[in-house]
């Protein structure tokens, strides 16, 4: 999955969405530690009036989708200190959809570090935050799951600059044979 795949519901401003701004230096992986939930039920439990605390995320996702409530741009409040709060965003995996949410949160992940044009060492788990036990499902085979990001990574790359380098400049004539233009191909 790409970020221009991902559905954008974003939350309104409000004490999960406080609007405040974020150059983000980190990617905060979570679990969301509910075993029976889908990213659209996970974003719906955001704007539930019972669901009175000012925690947040930036995208969540399932096997079938990924969902951002707050912007890239915008603090969220995810990672259980100010300064994971201030300098990461929050992809929240859920546990119900099992390898299928974790090979769509790779995907996403590698192509948010191709974005950013970082590497591996920018994603990080709640747990270096804030000692929480999360994610807790990844923790225990974190560096396999790093790894898949990197194969990620490589294996997106190689698709692109393939698709570069599989284009062609064609020249495009009239019927007296002057030159219209050139297009890619």
């Amino acid at each position: 999955m790409k970020y221009n795949e991902v559905i954008k519901r974003h939350l309104p401003v409000n004490k999960k969405r406080t609007g405040k701004k974020l150059d983000f230096k980190w990617i905060t992986v979570h679990n969301t530690g509910n075993p029976k939930s889908s990213a659209d039920n996970e974003r719906r439990w955001l704007d539930n009036p019972e669901n009175t605390t000012s925690t947040g995320w930036h995208i969540v996702l399932d096997g079938k989708e990924a969902i951002e409530a707050i912007p890239l741009d915008e603090i969220a409040y995810h990672a259980g200190t100010s300064e994971g709060n201030s300098t990461s965003i929050g992809i929240e995996i859920c546990d119900s959809a099992g390898t299928a949410a974790e090979k769509q949160a790779v995907e996403l992940i590698a192509d948010l570090l191709i974005i950013k044009k970082w590497g591996i060492d920018k994603v990080r788990t709640h747990k270096s935050w804030s000692g929480k036990i999360c994610p807790h499902i990844i923790l225990p085979r974190w560096n396999q799951f790093t790894a898949d990001i990197e194969e990620e990574i490589k294996r997106q790359k190689s698709l692109s600059n393939n698709e570069n380098n599989s284009k062609k400049e064609v020249e495009l004539f009239d019927k007296s044979g002057n030159l219209l233009g050139k297009i890619i191909v």
